[in-house]
């Protein structure tokens, strides 16, 4: 395997943990950029965009369960209990998803089966996009 898919996949790595957490990254992008000049990579760069973007928001569910616990709004409140662990999934929505780690973390959801649901949604969202980046360069 060539040094720049190995370089490619470190800088998708880090730009799929940060997009996860409040730092800055985009990992769409990343990815979409990795598969169009590397398709043939397309597995293991789901695996390490997975990986790493799940690595990120538990990075965040840990930090939230060191927090005091806090009133969440109650909207954000009602789907947690409503939904569980299962909200987790969500958590690549654009704005309030670095939230939702935050907030299990603060409600003592789980720990494994929020790391489950974590990945589940990560990697269905980059599964989707994937395929959409495939059909549009082929």
């Amino acid at each position: 395997m060539s040094h720049l898919v190995w370089l490619g996949l470190g800088g998708l790595a880090v730009s799929a943990f940060t997009s996860s957490t409040i730092l800055p990254g985009n990992s769409e992008l990343a990815l979409s950029a990795f598969l169009y000049k590397w398709p043939d990579w397309l597995w293991l760069a789901l695996l390490v965009a997975t990986v790493a973007n799940t690595a990120g928001s538990v990075t965040s569910l840990w930090l939230g369960r060191l927090a005091p616990r806090k009133e969440l709004p109650p909207r954000l409140a009602g789907w947690f209990q409503r939904f569980g662990p299962a909200v987790l999934a969500l958590s690549w929505l654009p704005v309030v998803g670095d939230a939702i780690p935050l907030a299990a973390g603060w409600l003592r959801l789980p720990w494994w089966s929020s790391i489950l649901w974590l990945t589940l949604g990560k990697a269905a969202r980059y599964l989707a996009l994937a395929w959409g980046v495939l059909l549009l360069s082929s």
